[in-house]
């Protein structure tokens, strides 16, 4: 707890002297077409690729923002044309709920703060979207959904490569299996990281370490591309450079079992350049690399198939669905359901590593 309350103190989410008044009654003049969304959190993937997907997106639009750091919110209003009733703190945030300019709060924090704010964006009746990892724990995240329900909101969490075309194609064929059956899956992630930046993902406690970060996403294409559930976990981390890596692990490398003997083996580490995903079939075989890059997804098949259709913004794409999902009122894409699972095993990943004994899943 202490971590984190250096971490809020560090970015300015416990404010003093700053004082952005909730707007709690006012008349819009404009048509709802387009869904109110507002952003928790202003770090790099809020203003780097979020705010400016927003810019492109058809169904939902940035219309109010949540900061702990004053000196950004004239910045972001004078970009976004942001009104002061649309700017809130970390202590105004339930005030939302008086404000029907926003319909959506996402929540783009630490991991480890996703469960706390989430759960409060879901209490002010506003729709949730949730950056992944959904969360540090599966307990959370059922926390999240819980709230979720109880206040009949839609939840959905970030994985914008399931709304990515080549990735569609993949998940189908996991249900097509157009290459005979699926028999091996992988699915690895890294960067040879020389100089890791001293930032959040450094901190255990605060959800960092790239098993979180994206090996998330290495654990969620083994199960939409076998279209199944693992059964059994075995993994271990390795540290090559432990006075860097102190809290988290520079490389996990882990192996999942799947009914029908299907195997998968995934790795995730900050010392090997490595972006694919490839499926191992009976007649065949397909993969792509990258498949998981914000410039793009790329990938073939055994057959000479090409996996290569370019749409020009992920995190564009991801929103239009999840906010036409929310218009139409149809189940989200991602759910909170499917975001969990992947927590379950990323904490039976950790566990099969600290004790050296593969993990049965039920």
């Amino acid at each position: 707890m202490q971590k984190r309350r250096t971490f809020i103190k560090k970015t300015g989410l416990l404010l003093s002297g700053i004082s952005i008044l909730p707007h709690y009654a006012f008349k819009s003049n404009f048509q709802k077409r387009k869904l109110g969304v507002c952003l928790v959190g202003l770090g790099n993937y809020s203003e780097n690729l979020l705010a400016p997907a927003l810019q492109l997106t058809e169904y939902c639009e940035l219309r109010g923002i949540v900061t702990g750091s004053p000196k950004k919110i004239p910045v972001w209003q004078k970009r976004h044309g942001i009104p002061d009733k649309n700017v809130y703190n970390y202590d105004t945030i339930g005030a939302i709920a008086n404000n029907p300019e926003i319909d959506v709060i996402y929540i783009v924090l630490p991991t480890g703060l996703h469960s706390e704010y989430a759960i409060i964006a879901a209490n002010t009746g506003k729709h949730v979207w949730c950056e992944k990892p959904m969360a540090k724990t599966a307990v959370e995240c059922q926390a999240i959904i819980d709230a979720c329900t109880k206040n009949k909101v839609k939840l959905s969490i970030g994985y914008r490569m399931q709304h990515e075309p080549n990735t569609q194609k993949v998940i189908e064929w996991a249900k097509t299996k157009p290459f005979g059956a699926i028999e091996k899956v992988k699915a690895e992630i890294g960067w040879n990281i020389t100089n890791p930046p001293d930032i959040w993902r450094m901190d255990a406690e605060l959800g960092g370490g790239l098993i979180y970060d994206v090996g998330v996403y290495c654990i969620n294409a083994m199960r939409y591309t076998t279209g199944m559930e693992p059964i059994a976990v075995a993994a271990h981390h390795e540290n090559t450079r432990p006075e860097v890596y102190k809290e988290v692990q520079e490389t996990s490398i882990f192996k999942l079992d799947f009914p029908s003997g299907v195997k998968a083996s995934g790795k995730t580490t900050a010392a090997e350049n490595v972006n694919i995903l490839r499926s191992d079939c009976k007649n065949g075989w397909y993969e792509l690399s990258p498949f998981q890059a914000y410039n793009g997804v790329k990938g073939k098949a055994s057959d000479g198939t090409s996996l290569n259709t370019y749409i020009e913004n992920q995190q564009a794409t991801q929103m239009d669905d999840d906010a036409l999902a929310i218009l139409e009122n149809r189940p989200m894409m991602v759910s909170g359901e499917e975001g969990m699972k992947d927590i379950v095993i990323v904490e039976a990943i950790n566990e099969s590593a600290n004790t050296g004994k593969e993990v049965k899943l039920s």
